[in-house]
């Protein structure tokens, strides 16, 4: 699957994880931009101090769930001393059972690190040396190769997690990159830089680093694979990703109502402050503030205007990004509360107490992916609708059709509709909940699951084909605000139309089409689209 690329951003050089939670933006700098990871020595003595409630556990001949029985179905089955170790590694081993395509490196690090954070609450019962290890191998740049099928969300991310675990018992597979994150250059970040290495052996790649495997104690395994740390982390990508796609189609819709002749009377603040929905003023704020000055807009205003009123896509912009806006602030609340949890079981409470509980469970996160898929689907719909009028002769108010240079002989931007088109009936498909389904498992003892990884796969998917949609939408008000010359466009919307003319998405004949969107598509992910408008005015 592709992944977003993030908006030119200062990063981090370090992040230090400790007993307090982590914030969306340290997810992305180590998942991203390859953050070094430090560990507060504070809570590493908890984690020492809370190990030593295992290891009195472990020495108690009564059972103990995770600690001296099996797991799951088999939680009733009584471990001898001398086999435990046994059953962590074979726990581990049994379920690193995932299968297909790999799984994007930024997504492995962000769970590694989310895992790594709840082993620092002091909640997990592991030792010290296990939360060192996983450290270690984030900052050495070394990443599990874990699979994409293989998680039902509960009892949280098992596969994917178990594939890291196994890593860092030196078994299992990875790939080692000693190019970290991305290159910076002056307009935007290069992404997707290829692997390194071939895929490796992890015993190999762990002693090549000057890493120790890990060799499990009780409860240990169970502690490094029972959380939602996969689609926690995928959950707070696609947050950080769609702040700035959101914040873009505002700037692809501003375009599209100067390049189309609308009317900006409809972004008023005083009308939006009628019906007081928070992403829906900020969005109506982005669109004025865009169209703000611009002589396109001021040529047909007056009493000879004809224009009562905008279609749907254009005047009501601010309503379907607005509300997209407050479904994506309803998922950063979900996220910062699991960011601040400490997912295992059982667990160790403050008090001593070692507990099972049902903290795994991914509803919570897979409730607000699925949100996040559906207005997806929305903005996008209503963004391919703005390009569908730019080329419909009959809507377009004076340009040629198509944005053709010669009608009859170019085809001009025809079937790149027919692409953001296709794209979008795709997102309607992927907009359908994962979390309303559930297939029992473990001998029915795991009954009721979340389907969360996959609610997280999809929108991942989903925010890939909102980019190309948005950009298809800017390549092309670029394209129409170009040709009514001499009518200059406003100075924030020229500076997005310079940008994309930059690349050489421009007016004129027909040509080889694949590539320039790929370059606008580039423009809108790397934020460098943003980035020229919010050059020129306030954007939020």
């Amino acid at each position: 699957m592709s992944t977003i690329a993030p908006a030119p951003a200062r990063t981090a050089a370090s992040v230090t994880v400790g007993t307090g939670p982590l914030t969306i933006e340290d997810v992305v700098a180590v998942a991203r931009h390859d953050a070094v990871v430090e560990l507060d020595p504070a809570a590493l003595d908890a984690v020492t101090a809370s190990r030593a409630i295992i290891d009195d556990l472990a020495a108690d001949p009564q059972p103990h769930y995770g600690i001296s029985t099996g797991f799951g179905a088999l939680a009733t089955t009584f471990i001898a001393e001398d086999r435990r170790a046994q059953l962590q590694a074979s726990l581990v081993r049994s379920h690193a059972a995932g299968s297909g395509p790999e799984v994007e490196r930024e997504v492995v690090r962000a769970l590694m690190l989310l895992r790594l954070s709840t082993l620092m609450t002091g909640r997990t019962g592991v030792r010290r040396e296990t939360a060192e290890t996983y450290a270690a191998i984030l900052n050495a740049g070394i990443t599990p190769v874990v699979r994409e099928y293989g998680s039902l969300g509960c009892s949280g991310d098992l596969a994917p997690l178990a594939h890291c675990a196994l890593v860092a018992m030196g078994e299992g597979e990875v790939r080692v990159r000693s190019i970290g994150g991305r290159v910076a250059t002056q307009e935007r970040i290069e992404t997707s830089l290829p692997d390194t290495t071939e895929i490796t052996d992890a015993a190999s790649a762990l002693a090549a680093a000057g890493i120790a495997p890990l060799h499990l104690g009780e409860k240990e395994g169970l502690a490094l694979i029972n959380g939602t740390d996969g689609m926690l982390g995928m959950l707070a990508l696609a947050i950080h990703d769609l702040r700035m796609l959101l914040a873009t189609a505002d700037v692809a819709a501003a375009m599209s109502v100067e390049g189309l002749m609308g009317t900006d009377a409809v972004f008023a603040a005083d009308l939006h402050a009628l019906r007081p929905q928070r992403g829906q003023a900020v969005s109506a704020a982005n669109i004025r503030n865009v169209l703000a000055g611009s002589p396109i807009v001021a040529s047909h205003k007056g009493p000879e205007c004809t224009r009562v009123q905008d279609a749907y896509s254009l005047r009501c912009a601010p309503q379907v990004h607005g509300a997209a806006r407050d479904t994506l602030a309803h998922a950063a609340s979900v996220a910062e509360a699991e960011l601040a949890s400490a997912v295992d079981n059982p667990v160790l409470t403050p008090d001593g107490r070692v507990e099972s509980n049902g903290n795994f469970h991914g509803a919570p996160v897979a409730y607000v992916l699925d949100f996040l898929a559906i207005a997806v689907a929305d903005v996008a719909s209503m963004s391919e609708r703005r390009t569908d009028r730019f080329l419909d002769q009959a809507r377009n108010h004076g340009l040629p059709p198509f944005l053709a240079h010669e009608v009859g002989v170019d085809s001009g931007l025809m079937i790149a509709q027919y692409t953001a088109a296709g794209i979008v009936s795709e997102l309607k498909r992927l907009a359908a909940p994962a979390s309303a389904d559930s297939i029992p498992s473990s001998a029915m003892q795991e009954d009721h699951v979340s389907m969360g990884w996959a609610a997280a796969r999809k929108l991942r998917r989903a925010l890939d084909g909102l980019t190309r949609v948005v950009a298809i939408e800017v390549m092309t008000a670029a394209r129409g605000l170009a040709l009514r010359a001499p009518l200059e466009p406003g100075a924030a919307t020229g500076a997005v139309v310079s940008l994309v003319a930059s690349t050489g998405a421009v007016p004129g004949e027909d040509r080889f089409l694949s590539p320039e969107i790929e370059r606008v598509v580039e423009a809108v992910s790397s934020g460098a689209v943003l980035g020229r408008a919010a050059a020129v005015t306030a954007l939020a």
